[in-house]
């Protein structure tokens, strides 16, 4: 049996690529594709004995890894966040100062919501302040079943579902439940009004910029529901034996 050398595969490749190339191409693509071709060496394996436990490990690294992948953080629970504390406001953050940026930024918020009901109110202003965040309002309980609530007066810090959470300007925290109770929240609105001035000469006009406000209740019992879920519910207008 004659094998075949080195030589003589080079001088085949050549035959080959002069029938199908010119001379110059063909020794080209000899010279580039077949002789000064890079041979690449792969790593020696492990030895036939410690094969098996290699592939072992390699696909328990890549289990792990995909474990690692899907598992996602669990949530904390409700005792877990009560017992860290997420929730409490620390005595030295009770300040009212500290919210007034708040109450100002949700002043804004409640003006763009209402639009122009925020001048004339009506049904429609009923809709869009039920489904309304109240987190930094200003706030006054106005009525309620503890007579020692009524009076209570700050900007909200917490929309839970059954209470307020206000901080007062006495820098304290008081936590006002919703059943039984109605808040009064006043909402500053620029007002311009024109004035002519008459003179001997001539009259000229001249704005002028007042301001009112847009005052409404809140009755606690009829809204008894997180800001999160408010935003999505429709509201209907019944009869409440509260009113």
């Amino acid at each position: 049996m004659i094998v075949p050398t080195k030589k003589d595969h080079q001088s085949i490749a050549a035959d080959l690529l002069n029938r199908a190339f010119d001379p110059e191409e063909a020794t080209k693509i000899l010279t580039e594709k077949v002789i000064q071709r890079p041979l690449f060496l792969c790593p020696t394996s492990p030895p036939p004995a410690d094969a098996r436990r290699a592939r072992q490990l390699a696909a328990k690294r890549a289990k792990e890894q995909r474990r690692t992948k899907s598992l996602k953080p669990k949530p904390l629970s409700a005792t877990q966040r009560k017992k860290q504390g997420l929730y409490k406001i620390p005595k030295e953050g009770q300040k009212y100062k500290l919210f007034e940026p708040l109450h100002n930024l949700w002043l804004g918020y409640i003006r763009e919501i209402l639009g122009n009901e925020v001048y004339t109110g009506g049904e429609a202003a009923a809709a869009k302040l039920a489904s309304a965040d109240f987190h930094g309002a200003g706030v006054e309980v106005v009525r309620s079943g503890c007579v020692s609530r009524v009076g209570i007066k700050g900007i909200v810090v917490k929309d839970g579902k059954f209470a307020f959470e206000i901080v007062t300007t006495k820098n304290k925290v008081k936590v006002v439940p919703k059943e039984g109770t109605i808040f009064r929240i006043e909402v500053p609105v620029p007002m311009i009004t024109k004035t002519t001035e008459t003179s001997e000469d001539k009259e000229s006009e001249r704005e002028e910029k007042k301001e009112s406000k847009m005052v409404f209740e809140l009755h606690g019992d009829q809204f008894q529901f997180r800001s999160a879920d408010r935003a999505t519910r429709k509201f209907r207008a019944h009869f409440s034996k509260t009113l």
